[in-house]
């Protein structure tokens, strides 16, 4: 009779757990990744500050903060009234250092023909040579000079040099603009990577790491890393390293400076996990409710442990293996208070 009995009741219980409103888990232990996780911050790949390189007042800003800027648009405009009469007046020096020259050659071979017939002195000639080496030198220099106003000219104009979002904007219309001055910073949202700071003592364990993995608490958005480079420098102040981890591509949400938790997979173990759906948590009491074989539905305190990579939570007191908790927390409550009335 007693077997019997018991035969139906492990027969009701299922049934009992599927007429709830709510979904239900069953907690158990799993062989999952043993990691170690390092405090985090995101970071551009390509990040940089233009700056003016040259003296004028600031006479347009075509982007601001948050615009997308391809590589090659132009994102301000500096005065070039002055750089312009500056590479005028280089053109004028090179035409005229050109003309001298043409005068100097022409002068040489008028003493060449007349010294090969004995007319002047090798005395002359060698002047005369002279001059037009001086004149090529002269031509030469004056060339250079206007290449060097036309370049600084171009400096007026303020190219991106990548394609990339604005980050933050330095300068206004109508500000004056002098060499090294920041205008606009910019990064490419494409390529990011996580810095992590890991101490001295877990270098050879991340070193030999399987993979890595990088949670975003704020968007609750776990990625794989692409792969881990060890800085070969560690921080004499803090005795850590830091550690780069390259993210893929095109992260929606995802921006520099934004907070990460990087976890390293350093080997294989066994843990008791509850699916983090199923946790609650009132002012500094963490908690699951539990549901019994026969549907009945019990808050539970619970002591948790580290996140896992798939995003359960490891257990370390308050369940056992087998037991079964609700996944909706909130519809759990409602039907814990219809209990009770």
């Amino acid at each position: 009779m007693r077997s019997v009995f018991l035969a139906l009741f492990l027969l009701s219980a299922p049934a009992a757990q599927a007429a709830l409103p709510f979904a239900t888990a069953r907690v158990m232990y799993r062989e999952v990744d043993q990691t170690y996780a390092a405090e985090a911050y995101v970071e551009a790949v390509k990040q940089s500050t233009v700056s003016a390189q040259i003296s004028g007042r600031v006479v347009e800003v075509l982007f601001d903060v948050g615009d997308y800027v391809n590589k090659g648009d132009v994102i301000a405009r500096i005065d070039e009234r002055e750089v312009a009469q500056a590479f005028a007046g280089s053109q004028a020096q090179a035409a005229q250092a050109q003309a001298t020259l043409v005068n100097a050659k022409a002068n040489y071979e008028r003493h060449r023909q007349l010294f090969a017939r004995k007319f002047v002195s090798r005395a002359a000639l060698d002047n005369a040579l002279a001059q037009y080496k001086a004149a090529q030198a002269a031509a030469a220099a004056a060339g250079a000079g206007a290449g060097v106003a036309e370049t600084t000219r171009g400096y007026a104009t303020i190219i991106a040099p990548y394609s990339g979002v604005v980050a933050s904007r330095q300068v206004e219309v109508g500000e004056m603009a002098a060499p090294g001055k920041p205008l606009m910073t910019g990064f490419d949202p494409k390529d990011l990577r996580v810095v992590a700071s890991v101490p001295q003592y877990k270098i050879d364990e991340v070193r030999g790491a399987l993979r890595a993995a990088v949670e975003f608490p704020a968007q609750r958005k776990w990625v794989q890393a692409t792969s881990v480079t060890l800085l070969p420098v560690a921080d004499a102040r803090t005795h850590t390293t830091r550690v780069r981890l390259n993210l893929p591509e095109d992260l929606r949400g995802v921006y520099p400076g934004l907070f990460a938790r990087a976890y390293f997979t350093i080997g294989k173990a066994k843990k008791l996990l509850v699916p983090q759906a199923a946790v609650v948590r009132r002012s500094e009491v963490t908690g699951v409710y539990v549901v019994d074989p026969k549907g009945k539905v019990s808050l539970r305190q619970v002591r948790l442990g580290e996140v896992q990579v798939n995003g359960d939570m490891e257990v370390l007191a308050g369940l056992a293996s087998g037991e079964t908790v609700a996944l909706d927390p909130v519809k759990a409550a409602i039907y814990l208070k219809q209990q009770a009335n």
